[in-house]
């Protein structure tokens, strides 16, 4: 396993993140089981694990916290994120202090542990003023309860407008940023991989099988399952009767010809290439179980040479998106009509 700083934080973490999506109602409901894909993984050196508190309704943080209790919570960096619904009732979501406040206690009874090493905005919150959501953070930190802060699927915009006020406002700034990254999903190297940077911000990559394109079951001409798994939950991002999803899988054909050629598989291809960019810290892979743990970190040992990377650029040019990542977060100027259309008098 190799280990590199977590931006300006002083804090080392392995290039490989736990990702613990799957863990709960969600994925793999067996307790017992995702603690010891946990503790496999701490074994494997991975010392970097990722969880939230909408994952599965809290009962991720839950499976988490019985995995780190005793002595191996003190090696692991800890990261959790807050911002989505939990549970009936206004004000139990968003940035805001209100809600920032009570989400990371109800973090810390689940995880069973006195501090998280690192805690992220889940999403942008437009309701909320940035400055409200640095302040709060920062008042955290220095309560003990959290060690760093940063900042999740947010765009290059809202990056540089948080330091901006952080500067302006003598507040702490965010110092990480988990996007979507992957080779079906390059669109963050334009703006948000290159200001990450600029801003010495430590950047955790997720989804970099893109939700199962690149897990090397989808390839062209092979029928698509539409009734299991992702596709029966987004079939329209399968559906290999839509001609976007062709150009996905025609590029995934391609892809596990790479990665044959390198003596690898396209599942090892995928979790190494977002590694290969300067502004990656660690890339998160998401095993359900024992066996998707052991596949995933088999990657770790994969460093693909350019001439490698050049046949992936000819297949996915550098910037582009062929997957739309699910749960990508969307500005409301896109999803809400009113804000890009004049009323039809004023047109």
């Amino acid at each position: 396993m190799r280990y590199r700083n977590l931006g300006g934080t002083g804090i080392e973490v392995s290039v490989h993140c736990l990702g613990t999506m799957m863990f709960g109602a969600v994925g793999n409901p067996d307790h017992e089981d995702c603690v010891r894909i946990i503790h496999a993984a701490l074994d494997e050196g991975i010392n970097f694990v990722d969880t939230a508190d909408m994952y599965s309704a809290g009962e991720s943080e839950t499976i988490v916290g019985k995995a780190l209790k005793g002595r191996r919570r003190e090696d692991v960096v800890l990261a959790t994120k807050g911002h989505f619904p939990m549970g009936e009732g206004r004000n139990r979501s968003g940035n805001s202090r209100r809600w920032l406040v009570q989400a990371v206690e109800e973090s810390l009874t689940r995880l069973g542990t006195d501090w998280i090493d690192l805690y992220q905005v889940h999403r942008p919150d437009p309701r909320t003023d940035i400055e409200e959501t640095l302040g709060v953070l920062g008042d955290l930190v220095r309560e003990g309860k959290i060690r760093a802060f940063g900042c999740s699927s947010f765009p290059a915009e809202e990056i540089a407008e948080a330091h901006h006020v952080s500067e302006r406002r003598g507040l702490p700034r965010f110092r990480t940023e988990q996007p979507p990254y992957s080779i079906l999903a390059r669109g963050v190297e334009k703006d948000v991989l290159p200001v990450a940077r600029r801003y010495g911000m430590g950047v955790l990559t997720w989804s970099p099988l893109a939700s199962g394109f690149l897990s090397g079951a989808y390839r062209p001409g092979r029928e698509v399952d539409l009734t299991r798994g992702r596709a029966a939950l987004t079939p329209a991002r399968f559906d290999p009767a839509i001609p976007g999803n062709l150009a996905k899988l025609a590029a995934a054909g391609q892809l596990i010809e790479v990665a044959e050629d390198i003596g690898c598989s396209l599942p090892e291809l995928a979790v190494a290439f977002p590694l290969v960019h300067p502004a990656v810290t660690s890339v998160i892979i998401g095993p359900r179980t024992m066996e998707q743990l052991r596949s995933l970190v088999k990657g770790v040992s994969v460093v693909p040479d350019d001439e490698t990377l050049d046949r992936i650029d000819a297949i996915v040019p550098p910037g582009t998106n062929l997957y739309q990542a699910d749960g990508a977060w969307r500005p409301a100027a896109l999803t809400e009509p009113a804000l890009r259309r004049r009323p039809v008098g004023d047109r």
